[in-house]
């Protein structure tokens, strides 16, 4: 018994040594209390991310089986039209040249592949050079695969811009294939 009092009389008969003892696990206890709750805080926020992710997948899901107002089908035709494939082919070029000037872009240089060796039965080819700022690469890439009619991003090879120290950054240029289908002469 003498040997587990010992410790408790020495802290009792030191007012010092029972100060910093007494802080000591005032500090523990606090910094337990503040990891505890930086815890909890962290926790919540991926639960809010998590709830925000299964909303918007949840919102895909159910926003292809039900008709919302203010989101619309593109107008016009799954296909490339015109009699010919050459006037076809005009409007697949038109078509590409369009989006990439609607999104700041310049077109450099199209070629039209209508009757290529890889190219599938009823498909019409081109590859157009283009020079376009960064952010707009995805709308035009969304703008050519989402509009109608339905086009293909076959392709796409895109190299950066040199540019000197301290200058604005230039556009990208990029290399796109596009493939849409043709249903031949009505």
């Amino acid at each position: 018994m003498s040997s587990l009092s010992a410790p408790a009389k020495l802290v009792t008969s030191s007012p010092l040594l029972a100060t910093v003892a007494y802080v000591a696990l005032v500090v523990v206890l606090l910094f337990t209390v503040v990891t505890s709750i930086s815890d909890f805080i962290d926790q919540r926020s991926e639960v809010t991310a998590s709830a925000n992710m299964l909303e918007q997948l949840d919102g895909h899901r159910t926003g292809a089986k039900r008709n919302v107002p203010g989101e619309t089908m593109p107008s016009g035709s799954a296909y490339l039209e015109g009699a010919t494939v050459t006037i076809a082919g005009a409007s697949l070029l038109q078509r590409v040249a369009s989006a990439v000037s609607k999104f700041g872009g310049n077109v450099l240089s199209t070629q039209l592949d209508v009757q290529s060796p890889s190219s599938k039965p009823g498909f019409l080819s081109m590859v157009a050079s283009c020079e376009i700022e960064q952010p707009q690469l995805q709308q035009l890439l969304y703008d050519l695969e989402a509009g109608m009619p339905f086009l293909f991003v076959d392709q796409l090879v895109i190299q950066t811009p040199t540019t000197a120290v301290g200058s604005q950054p230039g556009k990208l240029r990029v290399l796109l294939g596009v493939s849409g289908q043709w249903r031949g002469a009505k």
